[in-house]
């Protein structure tokens, strides 16, 4: 009895540890580029600011017989009410009409109570 009660502990801290890693772990990071399209705060208890960012795309390759046929490519991101700097940047960004680099953690899970998205930003600089 002594075994199954120790087995059972086992694999229940090996479940918690992997739930845990699971909720609030990264999946991926990375840097995204372009221009703000909206940026506003949102929530009723928690809140957080919810972004959209186009990144643009060229369609064709210049020098063809075409000229480059570009679309919008948008992304939503969070960014936690904590991260005050990453916030006036993107606002200024949006203000100034000026291209931004995101830095992002992409988690594995949207919660609710976390933001809309699973992209979470957490630094923004102003491209020259």
């Amino acid at each position: 009895m002594q075994k199954l009660r120790a087995i059972l502990l086992i694999i229940l801290l090996i479940a918690v540890g992997v739930g845990l890693y699971y909720l609030f772990g990264n999946y991926s990071n990375g840097y995204r580029a372009g221009t703000m399209i909206k940026f506003s705060r949102k929530g009723t208890v928690i809140k957080t600011y919810e972004g959209v960012l186009n990144l643009g795309m060229i369609l064709n390759e210049p020098g063809v017989d075409q000229a480059p046929a570009t679309t919008t490519n948008l992304w939503t991101f969070t960014v936690k009410a904590k991260d005050t700097a990453a916030i006036h940047t993107i606002e200024e960004a949006l203000l100034s009409g000026k291209r931004v680099k995101l830095h992002y953690d992409e988690k594995f899970v949207k919660l609710f109570w976390r933001g809309d998205t699973k992209y979470f930003v957490d630094e923004a600089e102003i491209l020259k």
